[in-house]
């Protein structure tokens, strides 16, 4: 009885002790089969993250090394471009110090390379900008130069024309003062019968009493006289010589009208009534010829 006991606690023991190391092995099987399960799943992130596969996974340094190489190379290049291209136009030498720094890739690590680079990068996007600005100001510099160069030209050739119609004119009035010192068609009023007073307000009494012209022909006499002198008895174009409310060319050819040519109005419109008379016919024919050529 005794000894039948004593083989059942014996026998359920053992059942016992064989079950406890079946479940201590179980788990232990689970758990290497969740690390297994880890690391398949950080390999396969990996693989994705730097785009190479598992069995290259053993390489990674090597070749993240060598790539770092490559492009501090070309990036180098891509500055050196730059430096040439950029030369006499801006301060290269932060890109110069830069590209110096990175030369020494071969010995540095794959992270300095890279960081190296980017910097070499940025540095080289700024030599670009700021040389494109240069070019930039340099164009309209030189858009401005040529524009100057341009407009005194146009001002030289002008004046040069000017002076040409005004000798052309001078001959011309010295023409007429001829012709009309011998035609009675053109005989000159005397000035004392008009000497003081509104300058326009004299010429327009002149103008209809002694040539019969209207309002209209005045209103071209005025145009013109306004352009020629303002109205000014003591108008002076330095360029040309010419003189007076008439302008004329040289002034003294007025002292015919009267020795007070120079400070008496009355004088120097019976002057020029009478060329603008002799020369064109009316005031208006005048203002057109003054319009399309720019003088009388």
């Amino acid at each position: 009885m005794n000894l039948r006991r004593i083989f059942s606690r014996a026998s359920l023991g053992t059942a016992t002790a064989a079950s406890a190391a079946a479940i201590l092995i179980a788990t232990q099987f689970t758990a290497q089969a969740n690390l297994h399960a880890e690391s398949v799943a950080e390999t396969a992130a990996l693989s994705h993250t730097s785009g190479f596969k598992h069995e290259q996974l053993n390489a990674y340094p090597v070749i993240a090394k060598a790539q770092a190489d490559k492009g501090a190379e070309i990036t180098i290049k891509r500055a050196n471009q730059v430096i040439a291209a950029t030369k006499h136009k801006v301060d290269a030498k932060p890109l110069a110090s830069s590209v110096a720094s990175l030369s020494n890739y071969s010995s540095l690590s794959a992270y300095t390379v890279r960081s190296l680079t980017e910097k070499t990068q940025d540095a080289t996007k700024k030599v670009q900008a700021a040389a494109k600005e240069a070019d930039r100001k340099a164009a309209v510099a030189k858009a401005k130069a040529e524009a100057a160069a341009k407009a005194k030209a146009e001002a030289e050739a002008r004046a040069a024309e000017e002076a040409a119609a005004a000798e052309a004119a001078a001959e011309q009035e010295s023409s007429s003062d001829s012709s009309s010192g011998s035609s009675s068609d053109y005989s000159a009023p005397p000035a004392s019968s008009v000497s003081s007073g509104d300058a326009r307000s004299i010429a327009r009494s002149m103008a209809s009493s002694q040539y019969g012209w209207g309002d209209d022909q005045f209103q071209c006499l005025n145009s013109l006289w306004e352009r020629e002198s303002g109205w000014s008895v003591s108008a002076y174009n330095a360029s040309s010589g010419a003189t007076g409310i008439p302008q004329a060319l040289p002034g003294n050819k007025m002292a015919s009208y009267g020795s007070d040519w120079q400070t008496n109005p009355a004088t120097q419109i019976a002057w020029g009534l009478n060329y603008i008379s002799g020369s064109y016919g009316t005031p208006c024919a005048a203002w057109g010829h003054s319009e399309s050529v720019g003088w009388y």
